[in-house]
C-alpha cells in the first residue's frame, strides 16, 4: 500500500504536517511493507531535506498512491480521484461553506476520513490537535492582559519554536494576584492547564476561588456542572445535563463576577445554554478583562465572541454596553482573543503530536484488517454515496 503525505495548498498557508520526518522514519520501521511519498512543499514546517535525510521520497506526483493524508481542506481541482484522503474537511457538521467540496468528493468516487470522525468504540476522538490550540490559547491570554494593561509585551506564539520557549516567556514576566477560570474538561482544556500549571500558578478549588481573596495569581478550572445548573434545582449526574441540556441555565455570572481572564476550553453541544451572555457582560458587577474564545463558537456560548480573530490580528475588544466591536485598548472593553487556528502556531509541536497518535491508531488498522473498526467508523463517503453512519448529510447534498 502506497501513502502519500500531501502539500497543504489552502490560504492562508498552513504549516503543519501529519508526520513529521522523524515520525515517517518511525512509520517505515513499523509497517516495512508499506510504501511512503511526501508531496514537494515549501510551505511546510519541516523541508524537503529533513524528510529526505530519512530515506523518504520527495516526489511532485502523488497520483500512484492508494492513501492521501493532509490536514486542512484539499482545494477541489487537486482532489485526485478514485483515493482514500484522510484530512479536516469541516463538512460533518453542514458546513455551507463546504458543501462543493464534499460533493466533488462523491463525484469523484473519493473514500473521506475525516479526522473529526477518527473515533474509538464510545464515540470519543481518537486524534486532533486540540491540546496545542490550549497551548496557544493560554499563552495569547496571558499576552493578552498584559498588553491591555502595558504590564509586558509578550512575542507573539507563531514566532517562537516550541511549548518550551512559550512557557519561558511566560515565566519572565510577573502577572498581579488575578484571578484565571478556565472551561473544560479534554485535550483543549488540559493544554491550558499545562501552561498555567508550567507557570507555577496556584490551582485552588472551586469553592475557595468563588470566596476567597488571594495575594498570587491563582486559576480554576470548571466542568459542565460548576457553570450550569437546572432550572428546577435539582442536582444530578453529568450525564442528565447531556441528555437534557435544556432543563439547564447558566450559573457562569459567579465566576465571571470574581475573574479577571477567562480562558474557554469547553466543547459546547447543540441545546446547551449560553455561558457568558451579553447581560453578565453588561452587568457592573462582571470583572473580565480578557476573553480567550479557544473554542471559538461565533453567536454562541460566550456573547462577546463575535468573530473569529486572525494569527494575524488575535485580539479586539467588546464593548458590553453597546453590544459592540471596539479597539481592544479602550478602556472600557474586554479583550478578546478569538483565533480559530490556534495549533497553526505552533506547527513543530503539533506536527510531532499529531503524527505519533495518527501512527499509533490510525495506520495499524490498514495492516490488521481493521480489527478495532477505527476506519469503518470514520469512513465518510464510498463508491460515490456517503457511508449509513453520515447518511445524516444527505439532505445537506442535496442542498435542502
Amino acid at each position: 500500500m502506497k501513502f502519500g503525505i500531501i502539500k497543504e495548498r489552502k490560504n492562508p498557508p498552513d504549516r503543519r504536517v501529519v508526520f513529521s520526518p522523524f515520525r515517517l522514519e518511525a512509520f517505515k520501521n513499523e509497517f516495512p511493507q508499506a510504501e511512503i511519498k511526501v508531496e514537494s512543499s515549501d510551505v511546510r514546517i519541516f523541508s524537503d531535506e529533513q524528510y529526505k535525510e530519512k530515506g523518504i521520497d520527495v516526489v511532485t506526483d502523488m497520483s500512484d498512491c492508494d492513501v492521501l493524508i493532509g490536514v486542512k481542506e484539499v482545494p477541489l481541482d487537486a482532489l485526485i480521484p478514485n483515493k482514500k484522503y484522510f484530512f479536516f474537511s469541516h463538512t460533518i457538521k453542514k458546513q455551507p461553506y463546504n458543501r462543493s467540496l464534499l460533493l466533488a468528493i462523491l463525484e469523484k468516487n473519493i473514500e473521506l476520513y475525516d479526522h473529526e470522525t477518527i473515533v474509538n468504540e464510545e464515540n470519543h476522538r481518537l486524534i486532533g490537535f486540540g491540546r496545542y490550540a490550549g497551548i496557544v490559547g493560554a499563552y495569547n491570554g496571558i499576552r493578552a492582559f498584559g498588553m491591555k494593561y502595558e504590564l509586558f509585551n509578550l512575542a507573539k506564539a507563531e514566532t517562537l519554536p516550541d511549548q518550551k520557549t512559550l512557557i519561558e516567556r511566560l515565566k519572565r514576566n510577573q502577572l498581579p494576584n488575578i484571578k484565571i477560570v478556565l472551561t473544560g474538561s479534554g485535550k483543549v482544556a488540559h493544554g491550558a492547564k499545562e501552561m498555567l500549571d508550567a507557570m507555577k500558578m496556584k490551582e485552588v478549588s472551586v469553592e475557595n476561588y468563588l470566596n476567597k481573596k488571594y495575594d498570587v495569581p491563582v486559576y480554576t478550572i470548571i466542568d459542565v456542572l460548576d457553570y450550569n445548573k437546572r432550572k428546577d434545582g435539582q442536582v444530578l449526574e453529568k450525564h442528565d445535563f447531556y441528555n437534557n441540556p435544556s432543563e439547564y441555565e447558566s450559573d457562569f455570572e459567579r465566576f465571571a463576577n470574581v475573574s479577571d481572564i477567562f480562558i474557554a476550553g469547553h466543547f459546547y453541544g447543540n441545546g446547551a445554554p449560553i455561558i457568558l451572555n451579553k447581560e453578565m457582560l453588561k452587568s457592573p458587577k462582571c470583572k473580565l478583562k480578557v476573553v480567550a474564545d479557544i473554542s471559538c463558537d461565533i453567536d454562541g456560548p460566550v456573547a462577546c465572541t463575535i468573530r473569529a480573530s486572525t494569527i494575524a490580528e488575535p485580539l479586539y475588544g467588546y464593548l458590553a454596553s453597546e453590544d459592540k466591536e471596539v479597539p481592544f485598548t479602550h478602556p472600557s472593553a474586554v479583550v478578546v482573543m478569538a483565533v480559530d487556528n490556534l495549533p497553526c502556531e505552533l506547527p513543530k509541536d503539533a506536527s510531532e503530536g499529531f503524527g505519533e497518535v495518527f501512527l499509533e491508531r490510525v495506520i495499524p488498522a490498514f495492516f490488521n484488517e481493521d480489527k478495532d473498526g477505527v476506519l469503518a467508523r470514520a469512513k465518510v463517503t464510498e463508491k460515490g454515496k456517503l457511508t449509513a453512519r453520515f447518511a445524516y448529510l444527505q439532505d445537506y447534498v442535496d442542498g435542502k
